[in-house]
């Protein structure tokens, strides 16, 4: 199986989620998003013998948000996971930036093939991501508790990646000029 079908697989619980809400009772939804939840870990582990630290976090949030959910009988929980995990990323990276050396520059320092880019600017690409997540977690708060369940599944699932491809192709542009202010500095170091 390879990374795409593992793409489509993590939309799953929340597709399910949003029919079963649609059709059925929250218990119903609820139980049908944990259930679909299960079986994501269970292929991932199956396929590549390994489940990524990324995929356990969000199961366990999603099992425990899903147990609140069915003891209120409330789908709001549910739907927070995406909000949960957005502000647990960047402030997982914040963190690490925060204490000196953040997780894209540790990355690249790792890979056989050296990056010839500086750190300052993976760092400040690193910024950049945290304020991302925190955003868009943020937004998903706003989205589990205001908007329509249809409006959080796209948020969820197409909508994130519209917003990363954005943040992408905006972050290419800002590199491109600090690469070029580097290498000019560079440039006069040597004259």
């Amino acid at each position: 199986m390879n990374n795409k079908n593992f793409f489509f697989l993590s939309f799953l619980p929340a597709i399910a989620y949003w029919y079963l809400e649609e059709n059925y009772p929250i218990r119903i939804a609820v139980l049908g998003g944990l259930a679909l939840a299960v079986a994501e870990v269970s292929i991932e582990y199956f396929y590549t013998k390994h489940v990524h630290t990324l995929s356990k976090f969000n199961f366990f949030l999603l099992l425990f948000l899903g147990l609140l959910s069915l003891l209120g009988d409330e789908g709001i929980w549910f739907k927070l996971q995406p909000a949960f995990s957005g502000w647990a990323i960047g402030g997982y990276m914040g963190y690490r930036l925060w204490k000196g050396k953040g997780l894209m520059l540790e990355m690249m320092e790792s890979m056989p093939k050296k990056t010839p880019l500086p750190g300052f600017i993976l760092q400040k690409l690193e910024k950049h991501m945290v304020f991302l997540f925190v955003i868009y977690g943020s937004f998903m708060a706003v989205m589990a508790i205001k908007g329509s369940t249809d409006q959080w599944l796209f948020w969820k699932t197409i909508g994130f990646y519209i917003v990363f491809g954005a943040f992408t192709l905006i972050e290419i542009l800002v590199m491109r000029v600090d690469i070029k202010k580097w290498h000019k500095s560079e440039r006069e170091k040597l004259s």
